[in-house]
């Protein structure tokens, strides 16, 4: 028996890839030096590591454009507040989904107390799915950004953002998705989906470590930087170049995180190549897509178990879809009479469960779904690494909690 059982992949995907770990390692200890700030040659394979990273990121996300336009952040928190912050104005009109997590719920709402701007917040229908017709509703002369979440992180409902993105492009707003709980589960293609601004992170399905994230913008697209500092080049100028990637990277960037999403992104490739059914070497985005599409399917059947499970369980209520949509592998549950973080609690304790409990930092997601006074719901998040043993130990966990406290 394990020590503990992971069900929290939507938190941060753990174990990652052992050859990231490796990775890593490696490269710290040979050349992770300052890039772009020296001529040495340590200085030199630093920045082609970073260099060749912003390229396979931008193949793995269909990104056809000027691959100095992957940007790299702290996390998606960052990526996402540089980004609203960089394009709204006073005056403008925003669209948003009520799935939305804080971390584009608080720069809003910051926005609409403070700057005049004005919000519509999309409700979803009762498993999850945003109607596309209701952001076209939404839409006026003053749509500045529109933001959705591809997959909410509390119901694992994904949005057609190809059809989101047709109906935005045929107006004069910007549509930016949030990819944190897709990127690396679901194939995204920005060109395909006429995405215009890609939110990432990378300790989710990217398999990097913490600490790093980023966003894809695309060339007709204008972000005020936010930040100011040393990029390494031009500096006898007094502002932030408007060149990308210093534009919006002042600073030092975190190395060791972009070596993470290095590897990472070799291991998809590597991955989908074997996978593979050709003869013939792949290109990067045709070998990570038969990687993802891998991914999401075992992800999927362990998703399948626990479903079937839980909703067999009398007294447990499950959220979110429940038919053919398409979903990403997080399911948020309750069992009746249990405050959310009282199950986790013991799951943890009794069992060695590992599950998020609490409202996700989606105040507006429990809200929809009512769970809010029931301190928000407990969520199981299975990964590419989680086996037969976590899916078994996980169910048998929460059967023993819901026959000791079902009512009579």
């Amino acid at each position: 028996m394990k020590d503990n059982y992971y069900m929290d992949n939507a938190a941060t995907t753990w174990p990652k890839p052992e050859v990231v770990y490796t990775f890593i390692d490696k490269f710290s200890r040979s050349s992770a030096v300052n890039p772009g700030r020296a001529g040495h040659q340590m200085a030199v394979d630093a920045e082609a590591m970073v260099v060749q990273t912003r390229k396979m990121l931008a193949n793995f996300f269909g990104f056809t454009q000027d691959t100095d336009r992957v940007v790299f952040t702290l996390n998606a928190t960052d990526s996402l507040n540089m980004a609203i912050m960089g394009i709204v104005d006073p005056g403008d009109h925003v669209i948003i989904t009520q799935l939305e997590h804080n971390s584009v719920l608080r720069p809003i709402n910051h926005l609409e107390r403070d700057s005049d701007v004005s919000v519509s917040r999309i409700a979803p229908d009762k498993y999850g799915y945003i109607d596309p017709e209701d952001i076209r509703a939404a839409l006026t002369p003053k749509t500045k950004l529109v933001i959705v979440n591809h997959a909410s992180n509390v119901l694992g409902s994904v949005q057609d953002i190809a059809a989101i993105g047709k109906i935005v492009r045929e107006s004069n707003a910007v549509f930016m998705v949030d990819t944190c709980q897709t990127a690396g589960v679901l194939p995204i293609d920005m060109e395909k989906d006429t995405v215009d601004v890609l939110i990432f992170t990378g300790h989710k399905g990217l398999f990097a470590p913490m600490g790093i994230g980023g966003l894809i913008v695309s060339d007709n697209i204008q972000i005020r930087a936010s930040r100011y500092g040393g990029t390494g080049v031009d500096s006898t100028s007094p502002f932030q170049p408007d060149d990308y990637p210093y534009h919006l990277e002042p600073g030092t960037a975190s190395l060791p995180g972009i070596a993470g999403l290095h590897a990472a992104q070799k291991w998809f490739a590597e991955k989908g190549q074997r996978l593979s059914s050709s003869d013939k070497t792949l290109s990067h985005q045709e070998a990570c897509r038969i990687a993802v599409e891998h991914i999401h399917s075992v992800e999927t059947n362990h998703l399948s178990r626990l479903s079937l499970a839980f909703r067999n369980m009398e007294g447990v209520t499950v959220y979110g879809p429940n038919g053919n949509g398409q979903r990403v592998a997080t399911l948020s549950l309750n069992i009746d009479g249990l405050p959310a973080d009282q199950v986790g609690a013991m799951l943890d304790a009794d069992a060695g469960i590992c599950c998020r409990t609490g409202l996700h930092c989606a105040p507006l997601a429990h809200h929809h779904i009512g769970t809010k006074e029931n301190k928000g719901a407990v969520r199981f998040s299975p990964g590419y690494f989680t086996d037969d043993e976590d899916i078994e130990e996980t169910i048998s966990a929460v059967e023993e909690l819901v026959s000791l406290y079902q009512t009579p």
